[in-house]
């Protein structure tokens, strides 16, 4: 069975930093490309990064893009998702992906909360 833990959310300030994590387990985490989405109060999944199965590729939507870093240990099975410069917009419910697709199999998520 696949399970996906996120963790690492929480409230920041405009301008703050967190630092998501997703441990993965019931998979071969090392052979999957993995996504992190975000879902907005009262909006739809929006794809936010991924990362190919060795680390060595990344894409960023363009609205994170320079400010968030996606990374990976996959002696540790973990998944990173590095949240800088934060906007007051990036307030969601972030979730790891397994795969590329974002209704792919995910866990439950980490709030995120930008506020002064």
């Amino acid at each position: 069975e696949v399970q996906l833990v996120e963790s690492g959310g929480g409230l920041a300030p405009p301008g703050g930093s967190l630092r998501l994590s997703c441990v993965g387990s019931g998979f071969s985490f090392r052979d999957e490309v993995m996504t992190w989405v975000r879902q907005a109060p009262g909006q739809g999944l929006e794809w936010v990064s991924n990362i190919r199965s060795g680390g060595d590729v990344t894409d960023y939507a363009n609205s994170v893009k320079g400010r968030f870093t996606i990374s990976r240990d996959n002696a540790q099975n973990t998944l990173y998702l590095q949240l800088n410069s934060l906007k007051t917009v990036d307030t969601a419910m972030y979730y790891c992906v397994k795969g590329t697709a974002i209704t792919g199999p995910r866990g439950q998520g980490t709030q995120v909360t930008v506020s002064s």
